[in-house]
């Protein structure tokens, strides 16, 4: 099934000369964003006669490596609610935004990892999980997955619901996963299921934002996940990240004001939980508007 989220670079005309009878092409007006999509397409999966027993979803720039379905079939998946797939770059890299991870919030030994890592810039390392976690073929109960190969089984959306397609893009998944976690459920990373991610979205050394009004979905709902996974710690835990976020202006060059600009208004919607600003509206927060010079007229 493919969710074709009001493309407009001829993705519809081609899916609509496809003969394959298995195709399924849900046509969205409006495009939904990444969460639009996932949520439009799991219920849609899901309004079937017979619904499915698990449903698989991915990015359009992600894809199954030979033998990951194959694995998924073979695989013993009792007592599991979802499963979360090892992703990896092109290049065989750890696709660093797709690493599972468990909420340092709910595990005592992660929080201080997780701590201790804020005074050595690694504190993503202290609650997601490591290369060797990757390298060994031992399965590992988490807290979140990401939307790169997530499989969630017809009782965990039964229970769970669908994602919040407000949420346009970014940390969807996250919150997915912790309202599953919340109502009981349990999530596996399990390496042997291989997928690769194409993803640009972030580029050069320091992972600046490429167009620019990614960093607004971004930033603001990190706020939403940060409240729900940290509960009575969030407003303490801002004191760490707000300053270090508002810091990254200085790698984006002659956009530097722009990109304030949006980190202004992503704090600001995403501490007052306000998802009401369409995407027409962040574009144009982030868009650079050149001065143009204008030739006095001659005497």
């Amino acid at each position: 099934m493919v969710v074709d989220n009001a493309s407009d670079d001829g993705t519809a005309a081609w899916l609509a000369a496809q003969s394959d009878p298995r195709l399924d092409v849900l046509r969205l007006a409006v495009n939904g964003g990444g969460a639009g999509g996932f949520e439009a397409g799991m219920r849609h999966a899901m309004a079937r006669d017979i619904p499915p027993d698990w449903v698989l979803v991915m990015d359009d720039d992600a894809r199954p490596e030979p033998g990951a379905l194959a694995a998924f079939h073979a695989m013993d998946r009792g007592g599991w609610d979802a499963l979360a797939a090892a992703v990896y770059h092109p290049n065989g890299r750890i696709c660093d935004i797709n690493r599972p991870s468990v909420n340092p919030f709910w595990h005592g030994r992660t929080f201080l990892d997780t701590v201790l890592g804020v005074f050595t810039g690694k504190a993503r390392d202290g609650f997601h999980l490591t290369a060797e976690a990757y390298e060994s073929a031992e399965i590992r109960e988490v807290d979140i997955g990401s939307f790169v190969g997530l499989f969630v089984s017809r009782g965990a959306i039964e229970r769970t619901g669908y994602p919040d397609a407000a949420v346009f893009i970014y940390g969807d998944d996250v919150l997915y996963s912790l309202r599953m976690r919340e109502q009981g459920l349990r999530i596996a990373f399990v390496p042997g299921l291989r997928f690769e991610h194409d993803f640009k979205s972030l580029q050069g050394p320091v992972q600046r934002f490429r167009p620019l009004w990614k960093a607004y979905y971004n930033h603001r709902n990190l706020l939403l996940v940060y409240r729900r996974a940290a509960g009575v710690f969030f407003w303490p835990a801002l004191l760490l990240i707000l300053p270090k976020w508002w810091r990254k202006a200085r790698h984006y060059g002659g956009d530097r004001a722009v990109f304030k600009r949006v980190m202004r208004a992503a704090i600001r919607d995403g501490l007052r939980r306000d998802l009401s600003r369409s995407h027409a509206e962040v574009v144009a927060l982030a868009t650079v508007v050149e001065d143009v010079a204008v030739e006095a007229p001659k005497q």
